[in-house]
């Protein structure tokens, strides 16, 4: 199991791309200067020993080089054992509505992206909590099974998108019905399923199931983002364009948030509705529920002596660097001696 120390560091590696696209410009340029001035056969006879072969391999050992000590300075680490802890928490999963209507741009940057910063923010506040993401439009898929690995749970939520999911609508029920299921500790006393959505186009059992979610020891947190007023769904064109839904008349779709849905699914499930247009009152609930919430003592493996291991991509770096020194850009007469390829003398000097 590898840790990152120092992620920020990765933004570095810009430098490489920077650096071919400038040693293709400058080879262009002694191309296009040269044949201002001569033909090619009278260049190749001038400077036969000019390769740029060498010249490529040495700007990929350079970069090479660079791309090792850029990732040396992350200080890599490597988990070397693997233990049983136990730690106190509870368990809660986020239901994630990924239906279309959750592209509406009518909170920024979307109504999507701002249901992701809100639970990844919670995430970030957690401690030994445990954490399962479903996603769900016209049905649910599980995205992240219940963990202690919190940022697998951030790493996969970026991912989520409308694609995902076969069918569209935004089945609530689904998304409970699953949640049921989905925690694996029976003696948790304590589970927190919390629903971001817009409410739009929910099914008519939703109210059903959180009831049975909440004799299952269930409590149910909605959050809902989107506008009053609403907004059109953004749909991308084959041609890569943007256009708007339209309905069977022509006219473009308006998606409003649906806030008594979701109100009425947090009261049956014991729990509470936030408003989540407010970002950090969103959290700032959440995170004061959990906190004050019943720890439970559950057992869990991780990796710990965790070692550093920036010195081999150091070590490899320096070698690439060294490589690149020593090679010449004139072809290396011993291989021209070989003669690989079978060519004759004329076409040698051609």
């Amino acid at each position: 199991m590898y840790q990152i120390e120092e992620p920020t560091y990765f933004l570095y590696l810009t430098i490489i791309p920077v650096i071919f696209v400038m040693f293709l410009l400058v080879l262009w340029w002694k191309n296009s200067t040269q044949k201002q001035f001569t033909d090619r056969n009278l260049i190749q006879k001038l400077s036969p020993s000019s390769s740029t072969f060498k010249s490529v391999l040495k700007i990929t050992m350079l970069s090479l080089g660079l791309a090792f000590l850029i990732v040396s300075l992350t200080n890599p680490k490597m988990g070397t054992k693997l233990e049983t802890v136990k730690r106190q928490g509870v368990d809660i999963v986020f239901a994630l509505d990924v239906s279309k209507s959750m592209l509406a741009e009518d909170i920024a940057p979307s109504r999507l992206d701002k249901a992701k910063q809100i639970i990844t923010k919670i995430i970030e506040k957690l401690g030994s909590d445990r954490v399962g993401i479903i996603i769900y439009a016209g049905n649910s898929y599980p995205l992240l099974p219940i963990t202690t690995d919190h940022a697998a749970a951030k790493m996969f939520l970026q991912n989520a998108n409308p694609d995902m999911v076969s069918s569209q609508g935004t089945a609530i029920n689904e998304a409970i019905e699953r949640a049921i299921t989905y925690f694996d500790n029976e003696e948790q006393t304590n589970r927190f399923l919390i629903v971001v959505s817009d409410g739009e186009d929910h099914e008519e059992n939703t109210i059903t199931l959180a009831k049975e979610a909440k004799k299952e020891g269930i409590k149910i947190y909605t959050i809902g983002v989107g506008s009053s007023g609403g907004g059109p769904i953004p749909m991308k064109n084959i041609g890569g364009g943007i256009s708007y839904k339209k309905d069977s008349k022509g006219e473009v779709v308006i998606t409003k948030i649906n806030e008594e849905v979701l109100k009425e699914v947090a009261y049956e499930g014991k729990g509470k509705y936030i408003n989540g247009n407010k970002t950090q009152e969103a959290i700032n609930s959440i995170e004061e529920v959990l906190v004050n919430a019943e720890k439970s003592e559950f057992e869990t493996k991780q990796f710990s002596d965790y070692k550093d291991q920036f010195q081999w991509f150091i070590g490899f770096g320096i070698l690439f660097l060294i490589i690149d020194v020593l090679l010449l850009e004139k072809k290396t007469k011993w291989v021209q001696k070989l003669n690989l390829f079978n060519q004759t003398n004329e076409s040698k000097r051609n």
